[in-house]
């Protein structure tokens, strides 16, 4: 597959900044987000095997309600000041237009990492050459007439959420919408900055020895990995992402222990929770910026053979923890030291000896397959590798009943993992699962 950039320039907002100073200023979470890229890649098939799209119409018309959209998004059109606390407004959104000599039909049939990396407009996890730039955009057309449409936002100022709500805008602007969801943009003033700087961890992007994978679930998979979770237990049925992550976890968990042939180490499972419904009053779904944390559940060294249920029943003790008491402290005075005060068993654990952590992040309640331009939904949705260790990402299926867990692991360990007897129970069969 080869692509050819046919053009690249810098679309403005159509109205005036509201911000007199031109200058949005981060809030305390969003000071907290690490500086990478949140990244996705939408693709559209053709209408009909006979039809293409007029992709100089849909170039043009995508322009223009990017341009109207970013007119409510504005800190998205705009460039991150060198201390990392604040945007510089008004500056633009980078839109990449690109010849794909290829299929898409065949790029669906068997995706390759590296191949739909390069759908993207950037490198998300090359955080030393994007020169403070929010969002860039790459509209990629198909010989066959199919698109893919890649977009990266700066999680310094937007989490998931929020790249689904732009994305859901600007569709709708796209389409000529009636009713248009703008931002709600009191974020900084919910969560005040602090002075202070965070330190990215040292050797966190690793290129080398480490591998991402897609897994796929599909329904009837998950009512039965949902019912074992349950161990028998009616009121504490877990919910699917409760059960996938605890099904990883363990696949994980078995497959280091094999590699490193000794048992007796902590594991740590970070679980990203969206801290929007959990205020009170709850905060709108379209709130602007970074509003999660992480729930964080310690398994003992003890506990590391522990079943299903187990696992779930920590991650649910984790997760309630993050409730409005939680979220009005991290909106006083010391709220920079209570979101760090989450961490601070975990490096209890790693101080004393070894222990191993999980990232999870689910966006599988993200409506991405209902993003619309105009000509259809997509026909899917996928994110880029991601070259951080032990770190998931679960998705919404192609189906829409299903669910996609992009899994990151060391090479060794990964061979093990995919071959687990318990994981191999309920994830998909690689003839319907492709590797990506």
């Amino acid at each position: 597959m080869k692509i050819r950039v046919i053009s690249k320039e810098t679309i403005k907002p159509s109205s005036a900044t509201p911000c007199q100073d031109q200058t949005y200023r981060f809030s305390l979470l969003d000071q907290l987000a690490p500086p990478f890229y949140v990244p996705i890649v939408l693709f559209y098939s053709a209408p009909e095997p006979d039809q293409i799209f007029d992709h100089m119409n849909i170039y043009e018309k995508l322009k223009t309600s990017l341009s109207e959209c970013l007119g409510c998004f504005y800190p998205l059109a705009g460039r991150i000041q060198g201390d990392e606390h604040a945007v510089d407004l008004g500056q633009g959104a980078v839109f990449v237009r690109a010849r794909v000599n290829a299929r898409l039909t065949k790029l669906l049939a068997n995706p390759e990492l590296k191949l739909v990396q390069q759908l993207l407009p950037l490198d998300p996890y090359n955080i030393k050459c994007q020169n403070g730039l929010v969002t860039a955009i790459q509209l990629n057309l198909f010989d066959c007439g199919g698109i893919a449409i890649g977009v990266c936002i700066s999680h310094k100022i937007a989490d998931g959420t929020t790249l689904s709500t732009f994305l859901s805008s600007w569709a709708a602007n796209s389409r000529g919408a009636s009713k248009i969801v703008a931002p709600y943009l009191n974020t900084t003033t919910i969560f005040p900055p602090r002075d202070f700087q965070v330190p990215l961890p040292n050797n966190l992007i690793k290129k080398e020895n480490i591998v991402t994978k897609r897994f796929e679930f599909d329904s009837a998979s998950l009512a039965g990995l949902k019912t074992k979770a349950a161990n028998g237990s009616v009121s504490k049925s877990p919910t699917l992402v409760e059960a996938v992550t605890a099904l990883i976890c363990k696949a994980a968990m078995h497959a280091r222990t094999e590699i490193s042939g000794k048992g007796g180490s902590s594991t740590v499972i970070s679980h990203v929770v969206n801290l929007r419904g959990r205020m009170n009053p709850p905060l709108p779904d379209h709130s602007f910026g970074n509003m999660w944390r992480f729930a964080i559940a310690t398994i003992k060294e003890e506990e590391e053979e522990a079943e299903l249920h187990i696992l779930v029943d920590h991650l649910r003790t984790a997760i309630r923890k993050i409730d409005d008491e939680y979220v009005r402290k991290l909106q006083g005075e010391d709220g920079f030291h209570w979101a760090c005060e989450s961490m601070r068993e975990v490096h209890e654990l790693m101080y004393k000896g070894d222990v191993e952590s999980y990232r999870f992040s689910s966006w599988v309640r993200f409506p991405f397959y209902e993003t619309d331009f105009g000509w259809g939904k997509p026909v899917w949705a996928c994110i880029s590798s991601v070259p951080i260790k032990n770190v998931v990402i679960l998705m919404s299926s192609r189906s829409g009943n299903g669910i996609e867990a992009w899994v990151t692991l060391d090479e060794q360990e990964m061979a093990k993992f995919q071959s687990d007897p318990l994981l191999l129970q309920f994830v998909s069969p690689p003839h319907s699962s492709h590797r990506i």
